[in-house]
């Protein structure tokens, strides 16, 4: 899980081109140190296909899936790296469902070891806290936040069931309403996280979450894979996930590019990007 070993790519911008090893190249950006008392760095990934699909979905059950096609080691390893800076993972209620039924993997943790000593290197805690995003708080609980000394939070609505709210705050969870609709915002669950002292939140929790973050100017900074592969299909997911009733984006949409990278061979020797953008309306609310 470290990354292929002696793996490199090639930067290509900023310029000039430059041969650079995989381990490391995002943990430079020291995404802990981001953010700052209230107001906290809020950054996501995704790893997509040249035509737009970041999972397909099955038409009968909905599920959804990450297809293996678009995936390396070394993209792997770049992930980990971004998980690892992070004081608080933001996921959702059904990535819970889906780690519950083994449909998905647990990524809720430092699971390697050289990551988990530059944690305790750079001031964090041995793990990051983990923020459950749920409107109906329907989710089990994974067995590895006990196991792990994880600090939980649950973040959902003020028109979220009473009694499933009252019975979390019973059993200790901090339960954090943001928003007043049927799904959390962007702008108000950034803020609280930031109050409690988070700096930096890794957004986990999928197109939705990652969409009102970046209509709320609240998202710094988005982490792209791009596989050289086309998928197709009737049926996927891309990184907007139709939030504000599926208005067009406008100056939130706007992103500037910052580094580019190129992995000349996996998967299967199509290759990929690796990009970092900054969000621009971020900027200008800051």
């Amino acid at each position: 899980m470290s990354g292929a070993p002696g793996a490199h790519l090639l930067k290509l911008f900023p310029g000039p081109p430059d041969e650079v090893a995989v381990a490391g190249t995002w943990l430079a950006h020291r995404l802990h140190a981001q953010g700052g008392a209230g107001a906290p760095f809020v950054y996501a990934s995704f790893v997509a296909s040249l035509d737009g699909r970041i999972a397909l979905r099955d038409p009968a059950t909905g599920e959804s899936r990450l297809p293996l096609a678009l995936t390396s080691e070394n993209d792997l390893r770049l992930f980990l790296e971004l998980q690892a800076q992070a004081d608080c993972l933001v996921t959702s209620a059904g990535y819970l469902r889906d780690l519950a039924a083994g449909r998905l993997d647990d990524v809720l943790q430092v699971g390697t070891p050289d990551l988990a000593q530059w944690r305790v290197a750079n001031g964090l805690t041995p793990q990051p806290a983990v923020v459950v995003v749920s409107a109906g708080l329907d989710f089990p609980l994974p067995a590895s936040l006990v196991l792990n000394a994880q600090r939980l939070l649950v973040a959902t609505t003020a028109a979220a069931p009473a009694g499933k709210v009252a019975r979390l705050r019973a059993r200790g969870v901090p339960v954090i309403v943001a928003g007043t609709g049927d799904t959390v915002e962007g702008a108000p669950l950034a803020r609280e996280l930031g109050r409690r002292g988070y700096r930096s939140l890794y957004l986990l929790a999928g197109p939705r979450l990652f969409e009102a973050m970046l209509r709320d100017g609240m998202l710094a900074r988005l982490y792209l894979t791009t596989t050289h592969r086309l998928l197709g299909g009737a049926h996927f997911q891309t990184m907007i996930g139709g939030a504000a009733g599926g208005a067009e984006l406008g100056d939130a949409g706007r992103l500037r590019l910052a580094e580019l990278y190129y992995d000349a061979g996996p998967p299967d020797g199509t290759g990929q990007w690796f990009a970092q953008y900054d969000a621009m309306l971020h900027d200008v609310i800051r």
